[in-house]
Parts: C-alpha cells; structure tokens; sequence
C-alpha cells in the first residue's frame, strides 16, 4: 500500500477501475447487438426466418439470462470479482464467436453436403432450396444452431452486472455510486453507437459471419488488462491510504450496524434474500423495465425496416439508430442526479435516489405520442425512443446502485442477480410476445388505434412501455417506504 499519510493528496485510481467496467460493458453490449443488426437484411434471407422466430430466439436468450443471473449473483459473492469476470466474459465471448459458425454448420446438417468456408456454405443451401434436396428444415436447424450460441453468450453476459456492482461497492462509498454505475452504464450506449456503424458493415463487406467473429473476440483483449488492472482496493499498491479511507467512508456505520444485529458474518442464502421486501423492490424495479429496454435494443433496427422501410446497412438506417443510442446517453447526467439530492438536499442516499428514479419515471410517458408523430417524420419517434433510453439506462443505474444500499457487500453480487433475473423474465416476455404479435399482426392486418397491420403491433408496444417505469416506482415505493438496512 502507499503512504499511510491521509494527508497526502488521495489516488484516483477506483476510476480506472470504472472505465474497466465501461469498456467491458460497451463489449458486452455489442455482443448483444451483432444478431439483431444482422438478422432482419442478412441471416433472415439465407434461413428464411420470421419476426416469430426471431423473437423465439431473442426470448430464449432473456431467460436463460435470467436464469443464469439468479445463480451467478451467488458464484461471483463466492469466487470474488476479479476471477468472476474473466469467467463470465470468457464464456460470452466464446459464445458471440460460435454464432460465427451456424451457417457452416446449417448446411451440413441440413443437407449432409459438410464445408470449411462461409461462401460454399450459402452455396450450398442455396441450391438445396432451389433443388428441393434438403434433408432437414433449414430454418429449423438454423434456430436451434443460433439458440445454442446464444445461449453460450446468454450464461456469459449475465455475469457482466453482478460483477460490475459488485466492483462498484468495493470501489466507491455509497454517495457516488450511482454516478460510477451511470458512467460504465454508459458503455451500453457506446455499444449500441459503435454497432450500427461497425456490424453491418462488416455483414456487407466480409460476411454476416465475421461479424460476430471480430466483435466477439474483443472480450479476450479485455481479459488480458483485467488480469494486469484489478486487485480488490485495500490490496491495491495503485490506490493510497486516504484514496482507500475515501472508498471505505461508509464501512464504520455498515459495521456498527452490523454488529448491534449480530450478523456481521452471516451469509445469505438466494432463497433467503426472496424473505425481503427490499429484494422484492429490486425484482420490480428490473421486471418490466429491463423488457422495455431489451425490446429497443432487440427490435429497433427491426423497427426501422418495417415500419420506415431502412435496412441496418443503409445510411439512414445507420443515422437512425446512432442517433437513438446518442441520445440515451443523456443518461450519465441522470446518474449524477441522486448525488446532487444527496449532497445539496442532505438527502440519504436511498430517498435521493427515488426521487431522481421518479423523475426518470415520467420521461418515457412521452412515448404514448411515438407512433403518431412517426406518421410526420420516422426521426420523431427516433428521438422520443432515445430519451426513453436515457431514462431507462439512469433509471437502470439507481435500481443497481439501491442493492448496495440496502445490502451488505457479501451480498450484492446475488442480490443484484436476483434483480437481473427479474429483468430477463420480462424481456422474455417483451421479447417473444412482441414476435408473435408482429407476425399475428402481418398476417391478419389488425388494428389499434387507427394503425393496422405491423404498425398496430408496435403501437401496443409503445402503450406498454412508455407507463412501465411510473408503475414500477409506485411498487418499489410500496414495498421500501423509508431507507432500512436489511437485518438477518
């Protein structure tokens, strides 16, 4: 450790550590995004799949997510971050490059004829189709191929937030929290920037497979600087005695606290946590917001072709969607908002945090006009899915940042993957009702409010996620009315 002077000018170094989290969150994020910017104008063609299909695929990844997150919460408490995160970044990398190797694999499996190359693949489907010699559907054995990568990549990223909160606590005292999380929050929409302008064009230029081979092997560079970068902070010869009394301001009280309960070396058991109504706030804090904010992330560039009629590869549609992801990083503004209820109102830090997650909440009631002003301009509803997305990512960093409050350190990592398992559920649900909706929607030309046919279904949509933030803050407000340290 460095000099036991506290008067010595603190190091800075828990910011280093955050923009780790940044960059390994931008890398997660973009994982994420390859399929969804490649499906519709280029994997869709080759397989033949619908919007059902697609959102079989993405709902079977927001469960597996979320199954993954109710138990990795937990292995990451026990194994500790530094080791949790090369697993859990490992894995999803391994995961993102496999999707690279479904269409070799669809064409031997679909018509016995095996290849080493990504062009004689597509040759060899395509001559399949048009001869009719397919032994097996090729839309078939596609999904299941992809639903295999996918749920590689779903295990993997549902370690990168219970890691990343956890990394958190141990790195800033409570009044900057939200902040931090706001910050390498942030690499969500970095990702979601840089993938519109990177993923299709690579698809088009070398292939729908390289895509996900190039963007999926950055998260082994990202191993290589976390080995060399982290260490826990009271080991760390990089951060200095008043940096490290600076990032433990509040153990004093959490330890004084502890110890009049008696508790202060007792675990929590996943099942125990579900005894807690402070758990219980967290699940519907992520519940239907996460599925808001998964189906713009999934489904925009779809949105895009089908309504406005721009493919992921065009220049407008390339303008559309970094334009929505520029503006959801209003978002690292939102994270900063808590701190300033906290230090100017003398808040505490969970009622400053419910205020500003109030205010979020009332952000996304503007998406109630979306669709209508998308009948004057497809940049509209662009603008309005951005702010939606801002409020949502500084809605998503305090929902975050509320586990380490209430909870001990031992604890967040499972705590938080018990709150990432609720979000998945609802993105299964966002996600895979929203494919047989558009398909049932195509198929029948229904109507909704004076829209008809694909239109209609993403009008429902827009109605169910611009009052899903509001609804959650008044269930969270019920079940936590005061801040309270949990007792066990």
């Amino acid at each position: 450790m460095n000099s036991p002077n506290l008067n010595t000018p603190k190091t800075n170094y828990r910011w280093t550590i955050c923009f780790m989290l940044f960059m390994a969150t931008t890398i997660n994020y973009m994982d994420r995004q390859v399929l969804s910017l490649t499906w519709k104008d280029f994997i869709s063609p080759e397989f033949g799949w619908t919007d059902a299909n697609y959102g079989t695929i993405a709902g079977i990844f927001s469960i597996l997510y979320s199954i993954s997150m109710l138990f990795i919460g937990k292995f990451i408490d026990q194994i500790g971050t530094k080791k949790g995160y090369l697993w859990a970044i490992g894995i999803w990398s391994v995961g993102a490059c496999l999707h690279t190797f479904c269409g070799i694999a669809t064409a031997g499996i679909s018509t016995g004829n095996w290849t080493f190359t990504f062009e004689e693949a597509r040759h060899i489907l395509k001559t399949a189709e048009n001869t009719g010699t397919v032994i097996w559907s090729i839309s078939t054995i596609s999904i299941w191929l992809f639903l295999a990568a996918r749920s590689i990549l779903a295990v993997g990223e549902s370690g990168n937030f219970p890691c990343a909160i956890k990394v958190t606590a141990e790195y800033f005292p409570k009044k900057d929290r939200a902040f931090a999380t706001s910050l390498f929050n942030a690499g969500a929409q970095l990702g979601a920037l840089l993938a519109p302008f990177t993923i299709p064009v690579i698809a088009r230029h070398l292939g729908w497979e390289m895509s996900f081979l190039i963007i999926g092997a950055l998260g082994f560079f990202w191993m290589g600087f976390w080995i060399k970068i982290y260490d826990i902070p009271s080991h760390h010869n990089k951060v200095n005695q008043a940096e490290l009394a600076y990032i433990e301001q509040d153990r004093l009280k959490e330890q004084e606290f502890s110890e009049k309960k008696g508790d202060s070396h007792k675990s929590i058991s996943i099942w125990k946590c579900f005894t807690f109504r402070q758990t219980w706030a967290v699940i519907f804090g992520r519940f239907l917001p996460d599925g808001v904010w998964w189906f713009f992330l999934f489904w925009a560039p779809a949105y895009v072709k089908d309504v406005h009629g721009y493919s992921s590869d065009s220049t407008m549609g390339m303008l559309l969607i970094f334009t929505l992801y520029l503006i959801s990083m209003l978002s690292i503004i939102g994270g900063y908002l808590p701190t300033v209820f906290i230090n100017r109102m003398r808040m505490n830090p969970f009622a400053g945090r419910m205020r500003a997650m109030f205010i979020f909440s009332l952000f996304p009631l503007i998406g109630l006009i979306a669709q209508p002003l998308g009948d004057i301009s497809c940049w509209y509803p662009i603008f309005i899915i951005g702010i939606i997305g801002a409020a949502h990512q500084s809605w998503s960093a305090n929902t975050y940042t509320v586990v380490s409050d209430m909870f001990p350190k031992s604890t967040v990592a499972t705590v938080t993957g018990i709150g990432g398992m609720a979000g998945g559920i609802g993105s299964l649900i966002f996600n895979q009702g929203s494919g047989i909706l558009f398909t049932y929607a195509k198929e029948t030309n229904m109507a909704c409010l004076g829209y008809h046919g694909i239109e209609a279904g993403y009008m429902i949509i827009f109605l169910l996620a611009s009052v899903a933030y509001l609804f959650s803050w008044i269930m969270i407000k019920i079940l936590v009315p005061k801040y309270k340290l949990i007792e066990i």
